[in-house]
């Protein structure tokens, strides 16, 4: 008889977001995996009974940091205790959910996943961009802007991206905007297509910053953004000037 794991979502940064179901595995967890992106307030619901372990990866960080967290889940849930894998946003949505879920199955863990708000929607609902308007933008797509350093190529076709969907989410591409966004316009995607930049969305240190496809790399510079950020091009950017909320 072993225990049990439960990759769960913790939302996009406000602690208001997090689902009911997350709250209750929380409260019955004995261990908790946590990255780091997950808010302190979120933390702090964590019962003290519990042992919180942090097993969060900065980008650059070695890749096989990982490994160490599929192992533990193994080991603490044959241990016969209930893991909550906690995770930033949801845990299918770039966040290695899937993965982890593999791990589990080809070690006969039990496990379930519970879903959570992703930042790519969180952060833009917060800024008042919809990222679907019926006047605007029937398609959205969500993209890496940070892809594993094993490829051996680049997966995304930026360029086949430009004209083939209305918005377009990049999580994790900060690092990458000047490329990205010259890609795009090699793509022919037109050069005053707006964008902007959502550092620390639905949290109080949430700051935006809009430009285009042209200048947006240069403005991220001036000033001075930093991650965790997600990115919003499309025409949809500009209904934020009027429905903005924040």
């Amino acid at each position: 008889m072993t225990g049990k794991v439960y990759l769960v979502g913790a939302g996009p940064g406000d602690s208001k977001l997090i689902t009911l179901r997350a709250v209750e595995l929380l409260e019955k967890a004995d261990v908790v995996l946590y990255d780091r992106l997950v808010s302190k307030k979120i933390i702090s619901m964590i019962p003290k009974k519990a042992e919180k372990v942090y097993v969060g990866r900065a980008v650059g960080d070695d890749t096989t940091h990982q490994n160490t967290t599929n192992d533990l889940m193994v080991q603490y849930a044959k241990s016969k205790k209930n893991v909550v894998r906690l995770k930033g946003g949801d845990p299918i949505i770039f966040g290695r959910g899937g993965e982890e879920a593999e791990f589990l199955k080809e070690n006969k863990v039990k496990y379930e996943i519970v879903p959570g708000i992703t930042s790519g929607i969180g952060s833009a609902t917060y800024a008042g961009i919809p990222l679907t308007h019926r006047k605007h933008a029937s398609s959205v797509v969500f993209v890496t802007g940070h892809e594993d350093p094993e490829k051996k190529k680049e997966i995304v076709k930026w360029k086949n991206l430009a004209k083939s969907v209305d918005t377009i989410v990049i999580m994790m591409g900060l690092s990458r905007i000047d490329v990205i966004c010259k890609q795009l316009i090699a793509g022919g995607m037109d050069k005053k297509t707006p964008v902007a930049v959502i550092q620390n969305g639905t949290t109080p240190k949430q700051k935006m910053i809009k430009g285009t496809v042209t200048n947006i790399a240069k403005k991220v510079k001036e000033n001075k953004i930093t991650p965790p950020t997600n990115i919003i091009i499309g025409k949809v950017v500009d209904l934020s000037d009027t429905i903005g909320w924040k």
